[in-house]
């Protein structure tokens, strides 16, 4: 089962189960889900082209990255009430992403990448990143929390 289709049941679970929340939430994933499909449907030039599983969670992290961007400034703002419905969002939509991976393991992929690239300093940051986040890819990880294991290893 596709991710749209996933979510396409879960809308009509939330409409029979009244849950106005997670319904707009749902909606905002499908939509987003659907922009991205016909994004790459124009760039490949062909009606056949669907999104993949791979595709849709980076989608959905990035929907997730957004959320907690605007937790923040909504935080900052004194609008706790808007940050409060942001974090409810990021809740609903994490239950379709896999399993946060643990400070340790990532922490232990930045000791390795360091190693493999030889850096030794800040001015590897970039290099070093680039390469955690290929090894990443696919997980869910936070980018500021690897950017500060970065950091930190590198002396910075």
């Amino acid at each position: 089962m596709s991710f749209i289709q996933r979510i396409n049941q879960d809308i009509t679970s939330a409409m029979k189960n009244k849950e106005a929340d997670r319904l707009s939430t749902l909606r905002m994933v499908k939509t987003a889900l659907m922009n991205f499909e016909i994004e790459k449907k124009g760039k490949a030039g062909n009606s056949d082209t669907t999104i993949d599983d791979a595709e849709a969670i980076k989608v959905l992290q990035s929907l997730v990255k957004q959320r907690r961007d605007s937790v923040e400034q909504y935080s900052q703002g004194g609008r706790p009430e808007l940050a409060e419905k942001e974090a409810a969002e990021i809740k609903f939509i994490e239950m379709y992403l896999p399993q946060a991976l643990d400070e340790t393991v990532i922490a232990r992929i930045v000791e390795e990448t360091v190693v493999e690239t030889g850096a030794n300093s800040t001015k590897d940051l970039g290099n070093v990143m680039k390469a955690v986040m290929v090894k990443l890819a696919g997980q869910t990880v936070d980018g500021k929390v690897i950017s500060q294991l970065v950091r930190s290893k590198l002396g910075g």
